[in-house]
């Protein structure tokens, strides 16, 4: 079907305005508020179509695909995303800070050791299931942009923009934000051993560490993710070393609140409100599972890598956050655990002696691992919004020799940078964690909602409907308990996604927009791609624009 873009094609394409039309291939609609899975989803850029209940057969040949030097392909973003680099992703977005600096939300209301380390493992599981659900999901509909596709292709065009809206808005600038000031934090925390950090100077390192892991995701997918794989591995180093040191403090015998007579001691009563409580600060610990279903188009053979990367993954995690727990009570009684404001600093100060400075340093590099794969995965989120015609069109550009999403990258930094500006961001951040949370329940009963819909299309993966079930059942429980004991913070949260409403029927549902506009914004287009040497990606099948190389 014809594309319509902004801007110049390489090729020679005249500029047309901004456009509601889609771009992306398949048997869709071209309204993308009409577009429906109903028709067959379209995989984008590299992902081939997930066909519609005639489907009998796997997707064809995909766009993107082939060797790393791009031969024989237009440009497209490259399949350059392995199993090991796939892995880096879910576990380096999983593992921030929080197991580092504060894993005592989860203890202070769970009232014990015992009760703690079940909710651990229990979250772990469920975990575990919503992203055996998402596989399922990220191969039937193998596209980038994770819950954004699926709510988009399942329940319509503003479902979609409303999920996207909340993420451009608020979430992923506010996350970024405050892992680079974390980073910051811990950069700058041994030169002011006696007081604390000037607050400008934790924004400016911030901003630079946001600009710089900016730049090597622009230059190269391949040392954007050489970054993550090294960070993520480091961190897994840091928290094995926990581990272990755990393990020794076991063998020397101090284990005493790991003997189920004191495990189960409590330091509070228990009650049922903190115990739900401690489930949902567990399930935000494992935030970030779903990252990898955001790059879907760059995985190689994603219909085996990403489940493979979610099972090697989540276990993975769940172990390390276990374990790390365990190992932080034999050196710490819960007293002292809840009483610190950087339980791994506390533990190797108590432990490593000498050695000390290992701490502050590995929480460092977390978060600055963490910044970079925030990036990665949210840029796309954005290129895949864009590439719908939700965001501007040239959101969803790339770099004709780089094959990189540059604007998305540049507009992701942007809204990240403006979050530094603001002294509010952990208030928006709880605004709008119970949004997110939400989305992950309606993307899960989108699974249930397409098995109805279209029980005989293609599934490389198809798993039971008791786990989406058994995950929904969970997650509709700790929203009803969100929704009770926070009611006004989950009423704002709400009204913020809200304000998305308006916006999507002004940019995107509304088509015959004033032509002065249309020349203002296909001139800015124009204006943005020479500057940064971007075009619309190749997404169908013929001869390519150009060759791009696999930097």
């Amino acid at each position: 079907m014809p594309r319509v873009s902004v801007g110049y094609r390489r090729g020679g394409a005249a500029p047309v305005p901004w456009s509601t039309e889609g771009d992306t291939p398949g048997r869709m609609s071209e309204d993308p508020r009409k577009r429906s899975i109903s028709g067959g989803a379209g995989a984008g850029g590299g992902g081939g179509g997930a066909g519609g209940a005639a489907d009998p057969e796997p997707p064809g040949s995909q766009c993107g695909e082939g060797n790393d030097t791009g031969e024989g392909s237009g440009v497209a973003l490259k399949k350059q995303i392995g199993l090991v680099s796939a892995c880096g992703i879910i576990v380096g977005n999983i593992i921030g800070s929080g197991i580092f600096v504060s894993p005592k939300g989860v203890l202070e209301n769970a009232s014990s050791v015992g009760v703690a380390l079940i909710v651990w493992v229990s979250t772990g599981v469920i975990t575990a299931i919503g992203a055996l659900c998402y596989a399922e999901l990220g191969v039937t509909i193998p596209k980038s942009g994770g819950d954004y596709s699926y709510v988009k292709d399942i329940f319509g065009g503003l479902a979609g923009f409303l999920r996207l809206w909340i993420a451009v808005l608020v979430i992923y600038p506010s996350n970024q934000a405050v892992i680079a000031l974390t980073f910051s934090n811990y950069i700058l925390q041994p030169l002011f051993s006696s007081c604390l950090p000037p607050e400008s100077g934790l924004r400016l390192l911030a901003a630079v560490c946001l600009l710089f892991l900016t730049w090597v995701n622009c230059y190269s997918v391949r040392w954007a993710t050489c970054v993550q794989d090294v960070f993520t591995a480091g961190k897994l180093l840091a928290l094995g070393l926990i581990i272990i040191m755990g393990g020794v403090q076991i063998c020397k015998g101090h284990y005493h609140w790991l003997e189920p007579v004191h495990a189960f001691e409590t330091f509070r009563d228990y009650d049922v409100g903190l115990i739900a409580l401690s489930f949902l600060q567990g399930s935000f610990a494992y935030g970030g599972w779903n990252f990898l279903n955001y790059v879907t188009e760059e995985l190689v053979d994603p219909n085996k890598n990403l489940p493979r990367a979610i099972f090697i993954s989540i276990p993975v995690v769940t172990f390390v956050y276990v374990f790390a727990n365990v190992a932080y009570i034999t050196a710490m009684s819960p007293q002292e655990l809840l009483a610190s404001n950087a339980v791994a600093v506390t533990f190797g100060d108590k432990l490593l002696g000498h050695m000390s400075w290992i701490m502050p340093i590995s929480v460092a590099l977390s978060t600055f691992g963490g910044v970079n794969g925030s990036l990665f995965t949210s840029s796309r989120l954005f290129f895949a919004g864009a590439r719908e015609g939700h965001l501007p069109r040239l959101l969803a550009m790339i770099h004709v020799t780089r094959c990189t999403p540059i604007p998305a990258l540049v507009f992701t930094v942007a809204t990240s940078l403006l979050m530094l500006c603001t002294s509010d961001i952990y208030t928006l951040i709880n605004y709008v964690g119970f949004i997110n949370y939400l989305f992950y329940g309606i993307t899960v009963a989108g699974q249930i909602v397409l098995r109805i819909k279209q029980p005989d299309m293609y599934r490389p993966i198809k798993v039971s409907l008791v786990w989406p079930v058994i995950y929904l059942l969970f997650w509709a429980f700790l929203l009803a308990f969100s929704l009770y004991s926070e009611p006004l913070v989950c009423g704002i949260g709400l009204a913020i996604m809200m304000t998305g409403i308006p916006v999507y029927f002004f940019g995107v549902y509304w088509e015959n927009k004033p032509q002065c506009f249309d020349t203002i914004i296909g001139k800015i287009t124009l204006l943005c791609q020479k500057l940064c040497s971007v075009v619309y990606p190749d997404m169908v099948g013929g001869e390519p624009d150009t060759p791009c190389s696999a930097k």
